[in-house]
């Protein structure tokens, strides 16, 4: 009885996870893009860096650092992902990374979801943005859509050939 009463007493003690840090293997973000209103290229980035600090009992205190290699584009077509590294495109010998930092954490209104608000820095645009995420077993899932434009990548090219809307989802594991 006495282990009983222990152990529900731990059990109400909410847990605080410290500062972690994001494992580069296993984390990743992928992308979708229509293209000629008919056909959807999908791609991803690797290299994912960063800290973070996550509590769903602390949301104050939780924050999301987190880069991405702009270089390692891959649509698994070598001559595409090579004119989208130029620089009418991600433009990587001039901007390395594509960078994320929160300035908050909130509670979605959806069971089980968050919010990450931040800016996306693409380039040397900055842009606020919300990604709503999960988070289970050490994995943080995140979705969200930009306009490209806005970012001012593929100025050049018609909605028609590329569409403005990317819709991207992150998958964060960490160590």
């Amino acid at each position: 009885m006495k282990y009983l009463i222990l152990s529900l007493a731990i059990s109400l003690i909410p847990i605080t996870i410290g500062k972690q840090t994001i494992d580069t293997v296993k984390s990743g973000v992928t992308f979708e893009v229509m293209n000629m209103k008919i056909n959807t290229v999908e791609g991803s980035f690797k290299g994912m860096k960063g800290d973070l600090q996550f509590d769903a009992n602390d949301l104050d205190n939780s924050y999301f650092n987190a880069t991405i290699d702009a270089s390692t584009v891959d649509t698994d077509n070598s001559k595409r992902d090579e004119h989208l590294k130029e620089e009418d495109f991600f433009n990587v010998k001039k901007h390395k990374t594509i960078d994320f930092t929160s300035n908050a954490v909130v509670r979605s209104k959806k069971e089980g979801y968050f919010i990450a608000k931040g800016q996306l820095q693409i380039g040397e645009i900055a842009k606020e943005v919300k990604i709503p995420f999960t988070y289970q077993n050490r994995i943080f899932n995140g979705t969200l859509k930009i306009n490209r434009l806005d970012y001012e990548i593929g100025t050049d090219y018609s909605a028609f050939l590329i569409s403005e809307e990317v819709s991207i989802k992150i998958q964060c594991v960490t160590e």
